[in-house]
């Protein structure tokens, strides 16, 4: 399969500027923590679904003097990530316009191949994985941290914001993806042949001020705004009323003292056979 005919997978969140601070708040340090032990100097990193480069530029530094390849298909990402890597001086990241159907490296390249949040929106799992088993060094290691969407949540929740995050679920799952991704990951890789897995769990948690302040501006800015609703109507999850209620509980909840929220992740690790 060639790039000019490759799928390509649907992103569902889609860029919206609440959606790239989200992105700009991701680090290889606090999320890639589950690889950083496995990563030596010299390794060669790919990084599919990289965004902005936020974590790539991590990895880069952790694997230094190695190089590693970040790959998105979005064209604006990868403009963000050689600014983010220039701006670093990490000049052992590069990036690539690309597809994780259809990769343009040759076979047995890379030490480790890494994402976090994109196997969820990925419609065809077995065969992204497949293509990075084929990438990967025999003995390469394949790292992924997904979101584990029912576990995710905003407390205290209003009567119901339960129905909310529901609909959440269900236009993931309607636009193909994958929001339970997180706990499926030990499964998946077992199933795309790799070995030696390790499954781990963590939150990103939001509690302080200018937290829950950042998370329900997120929230409201894709969850509410016009497509969404309209995608959600259309398919028959939810109406314009029950929108409108659950905007007003998210407002409620950003002034409650004690408002928290966390976001949920499954980790895993393994290798391809020697």
């Amino acid at each position: 399969m060639t790039q000019e005919n490759a799928p390509s997978p649907a992103y569902t969140m889609g860029y919206s500027p609440e959606f790239l601070q989200l992105l700009d708040r991701r680090n290889a340090a606090i999320h890639a923590a589950h690889l950083l032990p496995h990563l030596e100097p010299g390794m060669r990193v790919l990084d599919f679904g990289c965004g902005p480069g936020t974590i790539t530029v991590g990895l880069a530094q952790a694997v230094h003097t190695g190089e590693v390849h970040g790959v998105d298909m979005e064209d604006s990402q990868i403009e963000l990530a050689r600014a983010a890597a220039s701006a670093g001086g990490h000049q052992n990241a590069t990036f690539h316009v690309g597809n994780v159907y259809d990769l343009t490296f040759e076979d047995n390249y890379f030490d480790v191949a890494h994402c976090h949040a994109v196997l969820m929106h990925v419609g065809y799992t077995q065969r992204a994985l497949s293509e990075i088993r084929r990438v990967l060094k025999p003995g390469g290691i394949i790292a992924s941290r997904e979101m584990i969407a029912a576990s995710s949540f905003s407390e205290p929740m209003g009567e119901t914001t339960h129905e909310a995050w529901a609909t959440f679920i269900k236009l993931l799952e309607a636009n193909g993806g994958h929001p339970e991704m997180g706990k499926e990951l030990k499964s998946h890789l077992l199933n795309a042949g790799f070995v030696n897995i390790s499954a781990t769990g963590s939150f990103d948690y939001f509690s302080s001020a200018a937290d829950i302040a950042f998370l329900h501006a997120f929230i409201c800015d894709w969850f509410f705004m016009p497509r969404v609703i309209e995608a959600a109507t259309q398919l028959g999850l939810a109406t314009q009323e029950q929108f409108d209620r659950w905007r007003l509980e998210m407002d409620r909840w950003k002034d409650e003292p004690g408002a928290v929220g966390g976001l949920a992740f499954g980790e895993a690790i393994g290798r391809k056979p020697i």
